[in-house]
């Protein structure tokens, strides 16, 4: 990597920014805001986790060079309104990487990717002065990534079980109770152990290191395309899904399942 030629390159960028923006520049990009940008950024993001999971290096490459440019314009934005610029995001994120890594740029020691990680929150929680070491996981995260964070949190603490064998007997505790709160009928104890219950399918999943979020998409895409090859061999077959028997649509759901 030519880092002289990046640089050159990531400068270009934003000054075509700072060009898209100026007052011969284009009318949507002008009138953007940091909030407005937001949703596009979330768009942009979860393209770049879509190019990851289906193994297309050159749509990633594409998708990353979005994110940079929400970056540019995030940064633009902030330097005409003189609340602070490109150079100050990137001393910032440039000052942390160090302090947060003692094991590398210190003198602490980190053998292993738990003990690095547990450097870098417990670092983390002094510097941005916390009560809680659960604080800091965004409330408008989706809820399998938040609740797999706040376990991750509590386990860099010591605040974890033993052995899996512990996490599979309070899977079973949980969708124990969920039966018995289904038995008495009670709609709001149902609703609170359907709770736990996914809390407890996400805490095995963070105990395997396999991120629940990832693998439940994973499971609708499954479930998608399962689904539709029902949907087009009934419709090879003259009928339609309301017209069809569970025994039907259950045989053709176990021929597609033989495929994916």
């Amino acid at each position: 990597m030519n880092k002289k030629q990046v640089a050159e390159k990531f400068i270009k960028l934003l000054e075509i920014v700072e060009k898209l923006r100026g007052p011969d520049g284009c009318p949507w990009d002008k009138e953007q805001t940091h909030a407005s940008l937001l949703p596009y950024l979330i768009e942009e993001a979860y393209e770049v986790v879509e190019s990851v999971e289906e193994g297309d290096i050159d749509l990633l490459e594409e998708e990353l060079g979005d994110i940079m440019l929400h970056v540019a314009l995030q940064t633009q934005i902030a330097s005409e309104n003189n609340e602070f610029t490109i150079e100050d995001s990137l001393d910032t994120i440039n000052e942390k990487l160090v302090r947060r890594h003692p094991h590398v740029f210190g003198d602490k020691k980190a053998d292993a990717p738990f003990e690095a990680k547990q450097n870098w929150e417990a670092q983390k929680h002094l510097e941005k002065n916390r009560k809680s070491r659960l604080d800091g996981v965004p409330v408008a995260l989706p809820a399998l990534i938040r609740a797999q964070r706040l376990q991750q949190k509590a386990a860099y603490t010591g605040f974890d079980w033993e052995n899996v064998e512990d996490v599979w007997a309070k899977l079973h505790e949980e969708i124990d109770e969920l039966k018995e709160a289904h038995e008495s009928g009670n709609t709001e104890n149902i609703k609170e152990e359907i709770g736990d219950v996914l809390f407890s399918v996400v805490n095995l999943s963070r105990y395997f290191d396999i991120p629940a979020e990832d693998m439940l998409r994973a499971t609708n895409k499954k479930f998608i395309y399962r689904f539709n090859k029902i949907e087009e061999v009934l419709e090879a077959r003259g009928k339609k899904l309301e017209e069809s028997t569970l025994e039907e649509m259950e045989e053709i759901w176990q021929m597609a399942k033989e495929k994916a």
